[in-house]
């Protein structure tokens, strides 16, 4: 038979006792409480009421004043003068008092009207004593108290978590607001070199039309002082002729026979005027003006573009990271150097498992760091080759068998083929024009924004790019240094060491 507990004193019972109320102590309870009343009834005109908020004592019947204290046994609020009997009294020394709270009912069991002291572990829920001999029987339980202490140390280990999960977070608002004041301080600096890069694009434009505009005036004005000189040469022949005619006309009109004949003699004497035959005053030629000052005007827009090329270069350089080749992933016919920084074709077909990574048919090997964010640039040496293929790729591509290279596939690269043929290998292909021919290409990537880049490093010029690229896989290097062909093609491909300042 179960063992039964009083739930005051908690006295040991075999059977269950029938429960009496002690007149006794009640009747002595009584006295103090009143006797409490009549002593801070004159006191608690003094007193301030509770504010909304606080407790007020239950006991007051007047003014009702802030409770000091709350005793779970009584089930009431007590000021500091009602509250003075549990203080002084050994019954009530008993009960169980505790900081003032409101609606101590809920303190209760509703079904057995008994406090809530123990923690049932099995139901996860306060009871009475009297529950674990009725709904909790055979259950697992522990005071109150110990689960306190167990949920409170529960939550102060749950609140240094969240303060933890706040200070990250705060750390996080922090690097992104550092950010994104770097992006404006960056788009701030790109903003006032391209200002200073257009003006002075502007100023050119403007020079070489204003030289354009000279040069044709000074052929105008060259032509309009030739023509000048000839008009005032021929109006002063003109003058002359007049005057000849003049007098023709007055000898003619003679009818004096001895002075015609002598007059006559002077006419035959021709006057000073130039033989005209065949003079004209052409228009300048502005044929091909503009042309040769489109044309110069472009020579210093191209070395305009070499500079800031040089400046775009340096400043990709900056996302270097180091790549080496990816041995699980290359054809069994690419010979890796041992620091897997070079790659070449051999003749012999290497006997290596075919795994899943690997590439079966199309001489191709992958770098083995893949990329997921951010920005990263990579240079290869091509060198002494006649044909090779660069570029970066997606994690989930084909590879078995034939494949064709798009960005479509996942695949963005460009390539060499037959020593001068430079395309980039989309639908359909691009044909790529060079000035030179690269020894050492560059390869920049920006994950978020799109563009995969090839440079042609020496030259310090754009040889490609991808704009517009969607990227939602890892990414991975991509190289080939195509078949050797009897030797014609035989160079490797070689990772070029970077410095990050470089």
């Amino acid at each position: 038979m179960p063992r039964l507990n009083c739930p005051n004193c908690n006295q040991g019972f075999t059977t269950r006792p029938e429960l009496r109320v002690n007149t006794f102590i009640s009747e002595m309870a009584a006295q103090f409480r009143l006797s409490a009343q009549q002593k801070a009834s004159s006191s608690s005109s003094e007193q301030q009421a509770a504010q909304p908020g606080e407790v007020p004592c239950d006991v007051c019947t007047g003014t009702k004043v802030k409770a000091l204290k709350s005793c779970l046994v009584c089930l009431a609020s007590y000021c500091e003068a009602h509250l003075e009997p549990h203080l002084t009294t050994s019954v009530l020394k008993r009960h169980q008092l505790m900081d003032p709270v409101e609606n101590l009912e809920g303190r209760m069991c509703t079904k057995h009207n008994k406090l809530l002291e123990l923690f049932c572990e099995t139901d996860q829920m306060c009871v009475s004593m009297l529950c674990t001999v009725a709904d909790h029987k055979n259950h697992e339980y522990v005071p109150l108290g110990e689960e306190y202490e167990g949920k409170k140390a529960e939550l102060g280990k749950t609140e240094a978590e969240v303060q933890q999960m706040i200070q990250k977070r705060r750390l996080t608002i922090q690097e992104i607001k550092h950010s994104v004041e770097l992006s404006e301080e960056a788009a701030d600096k790109e903003v006032a070199e391209g200002v200073l890069v257009f003006s002075a694009l502007k100023e050119s434009v403007e020079r070489s039309q204003t030289e354009l505009i000279d040069t044709i005036r000074e052929k105008l004005s060259k032509t309009q002082k030739q023509a000048e000189g000839f008009i005032k040469e021929l109006e002063q022949e003109i003058s002359e002729l007049k005057k000849r005619s003049t007098e023709v006309e007055q000898l003619s009109c003679s009818e004096d026979h001895l002075h015609l004949l002598q007059s006559f003699r002077t006419l035959d004497t021709a006057p000073p005027t130039k033989d005209r035959t065949g003079v004209r005053v052409s228009a300048p030629s502005y044929e091909g003006t503009v042309v040769r000052a489109v044309h110069q005007l472009e020579k210093k827009l191209s070395k305009q573009m070499k500079k800031l090329l040089e400046v775009e270069l340096k400043r990709v350089q900056q996302s270097a990271v180091d790549v080496t080749f990816d041995p699980d992933t290359a054809h069994p016919q690419l010979i890796l150097s041992d620091d897997g920084k070079q790659v070449k074709h051999g003749v012999e077909k290497k006997n290596l498992p075919d795994n899943p990574e690997r590439f079966n048919q199309c001489v191709v090997v992958l770098g083995k760091q893949s990329f997921s964010s951010g920005r990263f640039y990579y240079e290869v040496q091509v060198k002494g080759k006649t044909e090779w293929r660069l570029g970066v790729v997606r994690e989930s591509i084909n590879r078995k068998g034939n494949i064709s290279a798009s960005p479509q596939n996942g695949y963005w690269t460009i390539c060499l083929r037959n020593e001068n043929k430079y395309s980039a290998l989309v639908r359909p292909s691009v044909r790529l024009s060079l000035e030179s021919r690269p020894e050492r290409v560059g390869v920049f990537v920006d994950y978020e924004e799109g563009p995969v880049s090839f440079y042609d490093v020496g030259a310090a010029a754009l040889i490609y790019s991808f704009t517009g690229c969607c990227f939602t896989e890892k990414l991975y290097p991509l190289f080939s240094p195509s078949l050797n062909y009897k030797g014609t093609n035989s160079a490797p491909l070689i990772i070029s060491a970077l410095n990050h300042t470089e």
